[in-house]
């Protein structure tokens, strides 16, 4: 796990915070999160290309890369309310995409100890199964409830033969105990997968699908409220995963598999700000951005945006703040 810096560029950090190395703990002591760069795409069933997300996520952002953003809507500074470092990119070579997933596994178990949370920029979806699982290891097989904005379920028994692909991560996880099925909610999918045999194993394990006609219908602040009493319940902490392709490929077409009808970009926003304000969060990823395909980066600004919108909010929990979205920016200055 020795810094490698970032596989595929130059090595600079998350908009200037400062680097640590995950094998000297004392570069992390005392940390509020550590973001590590998954640059894997080999579990890719379609167009390839994610292993290049991190980079373009940590760049994502046309203002300095000064180790400083303050937040309008919240009033506070993520960047300097917490202790945030970035450990690089882990060395995940795509001829072996079993043993890399490994190393990040090992990696989150790492931070996970250390007490901070981790920010897994990725990368396919494929490193659910390790990043969560790292995180389980530390605090307990079946402690960490799991949402996962998808277009897809990723549910998959096997990805074109193998056990072990960005179409299958999430069944891998209940499948060896990391996560519970009964607590374990999806939201956003959409299109023309999965298949009866994936839905009825699904239904088995008490897992809860909102699909996109249900969030259109009822509204996301009703599928959260819903959502927030059952990732409580009898677990420790809750693991967000965030493929990009939640949100409708015309505001982030940078990704392998874009499906039309999805989420805007603001809704997907606004959910990470209240979730991670309002859950006990022990773990992000945010993965599925393929720069080569996006326009104009909209799809790696937006993934920064996720990463500094949880991060905000998780600083203004930790400050003992409050949001009141209706509150009006200049009345108290």
């Amino acid at each position: 796990m020795t810094r490698i810096g970032n596989m595929y560029g130059p090595d600079f950090t998350f908009l200037g915070v400062q680097k640590c190395d995950l094998e000297k703990p004392d570069t992390f002591k005392g940390a509020d999160v550590v973001i590590v760069g998954a640059p894997i795409d080999s579990g890719t069933s379609h167009r390839s290309g994610a292993k290049f997300g991190p980079q373009a996520i940590r760049m994502g952002d046309y203002l300095p890369h000064d180790g400083s953003r303050p937040h309008l809507a919240l009033r506070v500074d993520p960047l300097q309310k917490l202790k945030v470092v970035d450990a690089g990119d882990l060395l995940m070579p795509g001829s072996d995409l079993v043993g890399a997933l490994k190393v990040l596994q090992t990696a989150t178990a790492t931070i996970a100890k250390s007490g901070a949370i981790p920010v897994v920029l990725g990368g396919d979806h494929s490193i659910a199964s390790a990043d969560v699982a790292g995180i389980a290891d530390h605090l307990g097989k079946g402690k960490v409830s799991m949402i996962h904005f998808d277009a897809h379920a990723d549910t998959g028994e096997d990805q074109f033969g193998t056990l072990v692909g960005h179409g299958t991560p999430m069944r891998r996880l209940i499948e060896d105990g990391y996560v519970r099925g009964d607590r374990f909610l999806q939201l956003g999918l959409r299109g023309y997968w999965p298949d009866a045999a994936t839905l009825n194993w699904m239904a088995k394990q008490k897992m809860r699908s909102y699909e996109m006609t249900e969030i259109h219908s009822r509204g996301m602040s009703a599928v959260l409220d819903e959502s927030f009493k059952t990732l409580t319940d009898g677990c420790t902490g809750v693991f967000l995963s965030v493929d990009i392709d939640v949100v409708d490929p015309g505001m982030a077409p940078g990704t392998g598999t874009p499906e039309p009808g999805g989420m805007t970009s603001r809704e997907l926003l606004e959910a990470v700000r209240r979730i991670c304000f309002e859950l006990p969060i022990v773990g992000i990823d945010v993965v599925e951005v393929a720069p080569a395909y996006d326009q104009s980066e909209i799809t790696a600004v937006l993934a920064n945006r996720v990463v500094l919108e949880a991060l905000s909010a998780i600083a203004l929990k930790k400050s003992g703040g409050s949001f009141n979205p209706t509150k009006n920016l200049l009345a108290d200055r």
